[in-house]
Order: structure tokens, then C-alpha cells, then sequence
């Protein structure tokens, strides 16, 4: 095993150990001292300063020049609950999320859209991009895509508060049942960065989503760009005899 492998196990070994200890403590609390886990863990400074980084640089903890470091803020959670093994529910995510609307209009599909919504290319297709806003902090970026002819009568306002899909079910018919969804690593870009105040290339998730009306049919297609920082997804699973 190379020196450079061993240091690494180490510093995994110690961030490990700061990630069971801030589970247990609330935001903006400081954590033990670089010298007092030294000794405790009986590793060396630099193994205790990597492991820090890396969590600071997660957001998890943050460090304030001359004061020591502390926990990170509060994160948003989203829990997914499995119902049958191979499907979730997704209840709200907790907090107060409001909207404001960046962009809103309609256009031709193009080919590659078309294909995701299997519709036609000149069929028009109504791009929503919003700011997500929870309890005053900016937590995501979304781009919607809808068939133009399910939603003609949405306006800006609709996609400011409240459930969207409760609102495609309740004044337009739409009764939203499944969907495939994908979860990735990202970075934000400039104007990203910017819309949720954060540094550019800050950690971030990408979310993919195509979802389904209870008849099967497409009616969303959505790209959204969540804090990493702020923002995770807990998952509950189950298990059978085929479980891998």
C-alpha cells in the first residue's frame, strides 16, 4: 500500500468520525479543536485539516477566519419512501418554498425536446424556468417543459406558490401518477452561481425528471440545478430475496 493510499484511509477514517459527531449537533456549532481531534484520534494535523476541508468544501462545516469551525446551516430534505420496492412516494420537501418566474413562453418543440415529450417538432411546448425560493433562501433553479396544449391557460402567477401538480390536477385535468427521475453531481455555472448565491462551480445536484399522467402519457419534462450545499435526499428501501 502506497504512502499516498494510507493517507488517504486516514483521512476517510477521521472524516467519518466528524460526520457522526456534527449528526449530533445543531447548525452554527463549533466542532473540537484541530489539536484536541489530533489527540483524540491519535492522527496527524494535516490528516485532521484534509478531512475538514473536505466537509467544508461539501458545506457540511464552514470555518470563520480567527473564530475556529463550525457546523454548516441547515439542509432542506426530501425523503423518498419506497412502496413496493421499485417505486417511491415523494412527500414535500419540508420548509415554506415560494417560486419567482425567470423566464415564461411558448415555442416549437425542436427534435431533441419532441422526442422527450413525444410530441411533433412544430408542436409548441410552454418553457417555464423559476426561481425556488425556501424560507427566504434561494435552493434550486427549474426549467419545465410542458405540452403547450395541456397547460394554455397556466400564467406566471400559477407557478409562484402552492403544489404545481396539484394545480395541473385540479384546473386542468392533468393527474400527474409517475415518473423517471435522475440524480447527478454537477457545478454551477456563472449565472447559476449567481441566481443562488453561491461561488461558481460550487457543489450542485442536476435533477432530471419525465413524468407521467395516470393514462401514461407525457407531461413534464423538467432540468433542475439544487444547492449541494443545501439541499439532500434521503431514501427509505425496501428488500426482498432479490435484493442485490
Amino acid at each position: 500500500m502506497t504512502l499516498n493510499m494510507r493517507a488517504g484511509l486516514k483521512r476517510d477514517r477521521v472524516r467519518d468520525v466528524l460526520l457522526d459527531v456534527i449528526a449530533d449537533m445543531k447548525p452554527g456549532a463549533a466542532i473540537p479543536s484541530e489539536r484536541d481531534l489530533c489527540k483524540e484520534l491519535g492522527v496527524s494535523r494535516p490528516t485532521v485539516r484534509a478531512a475538514i476541508d473536505d466537509l467544508v468544501r461539501s458545506g457540511l462545516l464552514v470555518r470563520e477566519h480567527g473564530r475556529g469551525t463550525f457546523t454548516g446551516p441547515h439542509r432542506v430534505t426530501q425523503a423518498l419512501s419506497s412502496t413496493t420496492g421499485s417505486s417511491f412516494y415523494a412527500p414535500p420537501a419540508e420548509g415554506n418554498w415560494l417560486s419567482r418566474v425567470l423566464e415564461f413562453g411558448a415555442a416549437p418543440a425542436g427534435a431533441r425536446l419532441a422526442a422527450r415529450l413525444q410530441l411533433s417538432p412544430a408542436d409548441p411546448v410552454l418553457r417555464v424556468v423559476r426561481l425556488r425560493v425556501v424560507d427566504d433562501e434561494p435552493m434550486a433553479i427549474e426549467r419545465i417543459h410542458l405540452p403547450y396544449a395541456l397547460v394554455s391557460a397556466l400564467v406566471p402567477a400559477d407557478m409562484e406558490s402552492g403544489s404545481f401538480y396539484r394545480l395541473l390536477r385540479e384546473r386542468f385535468g392533468v393527474d400527474v401518477r409517475t415518473a423517471v427521475q435522475t440524480i447527478e453531481p454537477t457545478v454551477t455555472d456563472e449565472t447559476e452561481a449567481e441566481l443562488l448565491h453561491v461561488p461558481q462551480y460550487a457543489p450542485a445536484l442536476l435533477f432530471e425528471r419525465t413524468t407521467r399522467d395516470v393514462g401514461g402519457r407525457i407531461v413534464e419534462f423538467t432540468r433542475s440545478i439544487y444547492r449541494g450545499d443545501r439541499y439532500r435526499v434521503t431514501s427509505e428501501l425496501s428488500f426482498n430475496a432479490d435484493s442485490g
